[in-house]
Order: C-alpha cells, then structure tokens, then sequence
C-alpha cells in the first residue's frame, strides 16, 4: 500500500536540520491543514522561515512547494472517501481473496513506522496508577476501546470506558485533570465529536493518547502521543487489524511492566471466579459425575 506523506516525514525526520524538523512537527501536528496554507503561513506556524519551509519540502522530495500541496491534497481526498469510493477499480487490482496477506503486510508495516520510544512512552503512561485512564473510539473503533479497557482494568485500577452519546461524554470531563490520560481511536472519515472531546480535555491538561490511521485524525494537533495505523485494504471498508495489535501491544507492554501487580490481581480475580462457580462451592469439579437422582440409593 502507499505510503502516507505523515509516514515519510517521520521516516526522514532524523535526517532533517533542526529548523526543518520543527517544520515537520508542526505539520504533523496539524496534518494536512498546515501545508494546505501559504509558505508564510506555515512558516508562521512552524516559527521558522520561509526558505526553511521550501528546504523542508525537498528533504522530502519534492521539486516545489506546490508539489507538497498537491500530495496532502489527494491525502485528504483520501481521508475523506466513503465506502463506496474505496476498494479494488479495477479486475487487475487486489481483491477480497488479497485481503488477509494485505491486512497482516498492515500489522508488519505499522510496526516498523512506530518508534519503540512513542510505544514505551505510552505504556508507560498507561501503567501509572496515579493517572486515570480514559478510552474510547468512533462508530467501528469504540469496540477496540472498550476492548483494551475491559483488559486494563484487570491489570490496574481507575480505568474507564468513556461510552455514549456525546452529551454523556461531558460529564467525564468534570472530573478529568493534569494527571489523566485520554486514549482515543479514530481513523478516516474522523468524527468531529471526538475531537470536540479531545480538545476539552486537552484544555484541562489531560495527556492524550491517539491511535489512528495513517494520515491522522485531526486529534493529533492535541495529542502528546500518536499510534499510526495502517487500515487500507482492497475493500469497502477500512481494516481494524493493525489497530488492534496496536491495543493488545499496550496491554502486553503493561502487563509486563510490573508483573508482580499484574500477577497479584489477576489471581484475586481468579478467587472471585473460583467463588461465583456453584460446582466449586459446592466441592464438585467438572469431573465429578452428578448422581442420577433416579438412581437408587446402593444397598450396604
């Protein structure tokens, strides 16, 4: 699949000047829209010069600024197709039987853009107990939210599944502060809700976390951390794959962050388990046979 011009940036970002590598962050944090505007807007933005941003798009490779444009316009093109504009044109392209080697060449290529250093950064954010976590996603991707949740919540407390209607949404924030953490899935075609959330709680100094697709969800202007993933595939619709080994890759790296505090609970609840089986209270396992309540009582 093609590569997206975020996935460039930081692929070269070590080889870019220090003036040039703020021009890059600072499209990145605002990625497209940035290099949609004028030289001197970006320049503006980036807080360097004009000349810096034109040096900025040949380290990428391109002739002229205006070839930069031209690319993040198709980009947001794609960021905003619809199903129905999505998906193999033509009988020569990859089909439905391409999809699965596609979806893990996804997870492979995810993996080898995402900085070891952004993966422990974020586990390690996740594994503070002092911070409560927030989750929560889109139409398709909530499922992924309340998935790592429901598994977070088994390795520490003060974990939370922002789930709802947006109305309901506000009422977390009233209790959200500096030292929380907001984690938000949201691939193409983004939902300007969850950004509403993301900002307001960035403005109350949560630390957001966004794990999104390769062009990235507006959110990332307000996230100190962002999860890439690839989701294109021969289909209508966006795959979930490598977005979701970017979530069990999390829990993972928590899990085995402090082995001892996940051990410690995850036998408590193995207790409780053992408490809410009727056979075990009862001393019958599985292979004990219940008696036939016909059968008769042997005779001694």
């Amino acid at each position: 699949m093609t590569k997206s011009l975020a996935e460039d940036i930081r692929e070269k970002l070590e080889t870019c000047t220090a003036t040039e590598r703020r021009a890059a962050l600072a499209l990145l944090a605002n990625y497209p829209v940035l290099g949609l505007g004028t030289v001197a807007q970006f320049a503006s933005a980036a807080g360097v010069s004009s000349p810096t941003i034109l040096r900025f798009a040949a380290r990428m490779g391109f002739s002229t600024y205006a070839a930069l444009q031209t690319r993040l316009r198709t980009e947001l093109e794609d960021q905003l197709k619809s199903p129905l504009a999505k998906g193999p044109e033509s009988a020569g392209e990859p089909g439905v039987l391409d999809f699965a080697d596609i979806a893990c060449s996804n997870i492979s290529d995810t993996f080898r853009q995402l900085p070891k250093t952004e993966l422990e950064a974020v586990v390690g954010l996740l594994g503070d107990e002092k911070r409560t976590l927030y989750l929560l996603g889109g139409r398709f991707t909530d499922a992924l939210a309340r998935y790592m949740a429901a598994h977070l919540r088994i390795l520490r407390g003060r974990v939370v599944h922002v789930a709802g209607q947006e109305g309901n949404w506000r009422d977390y924030l009233v209790d959200m502060g500096r030292k929380d953490v907001l984690i938000v899935f949201d691939i193409r075609r983004y939902q300007s809700d969850l950004a509403r959330l993301a900002v307001a709680a960035a403005n109350l100094g949560v630390t957001i976390v966004l794990v999104t697709d390769s062009w990235l969800s507006p959110i990332a202007s307000v996230a100190a951390h962002v999860l890439p993933a690839r989701v294109s595939v021969p289909s209508p619709w966006d795959s979930s794959a490598a977005l979701m080994v970017i979530a069990e890759t999390l829990i993972a790296g928590v899990t085995a962050a402090d082995p001892e505090r996940s051990t410690r609970r995850i036998s408590m609840l193995e207790v409780y388990r053992d408490d809410d089986d009727p056979k075990r209270r009862s001393g019958k396992t599985s292979e004990t046979p219940e008696k036939d309540a016909a059968d008769p009582e042997p005779q001694v």
